[in-house]
């Protein structure tokens, strides 16, 4: 994996891991969009209520509860594919990922806004690991302090990138709109959550 360093930033970059792990991405696609329970939930910003652009689904073990953008998710059972790919993460970078964020964007249209993974139940020790399936987009990445210019990863049908502490702390990433994206695109983020 290809190593991105900046000051208070430590990415991890996987080409195509997902077919070096002899996984065919999609089918593996097509069986995450027609097996999982896809929502769009309704989120406040600046006082208006708008639906998220994109579809989401929370999968996680028992009693690991998430809270993002004021939404609790629900928790969604892992599947045998999530299992695999869990299994998988766990012997590469060590972690046992105990959650799961699926992001669907649909089109170019969908997109992420500027955030960082920063909420109060994820355990800000432990890495982030996002894999991709589909169409090719940019993960931006901006500094929250200082001067370093911002930059984008491009992560294409199924890359893995690990975001590794203490980046949540000091970068934020967002997956902009892009007009000419007509495909589309899955990311999958395995987290850890704190168990109270």
């Amino acid at each position: 994996m290809i190593r991105i360093e900046h000051s208070g930033l430590q990415l991890r970059h996987g080409s195509a891991w997902l077919q070096q792990q002899g996984i065919g991405t999609q089918d593996l696609r097509q069986r995450l969009v027609d097996g999982l329970v896809w929502q769009q939930p309704l989120v406040t910003v600046y006082g208006k209520q708008h639906r998220t652009p994109r579809l989401t689904c929370w999968v996680a073990d028992p009693g690991c509860s998430y809270r993002y953008s004021g939404l609790q998710q629900e928790i969604h059972p892992w599947t045998r594919d999530l299992e695999t790919l869990r299994d998988l993460l766990q012997q590469q970078l060590g972690v046992r990922f105990n959650s799961l964020l699926l992001n669907r964007y649909r089109d170019g249209a969908d997109r992420m806004g500027w955030h960082a993974d920063d909420e109060a139940e994820l355990d800000d020790q432990a890495p982030i690991a996002s894999l991709s399936l589909g169409v090719a987009r940019d993960l931006r990445f901006r500094p929250r302090r200082g001067t370093e210019a911002a930059f984008a990863v491009n992560l294409a049908d199924g890359d893995l990138l690990v975001m590794d502490p203490p980046s949540q702390n000091h970068w934020q990433h967002a997956l902009p709109p892009r007009a000419r994206v007509v495909a589309e695109r899955i990311n999958l983020t395995f987290r850890v959550i704190r168990l109270r």
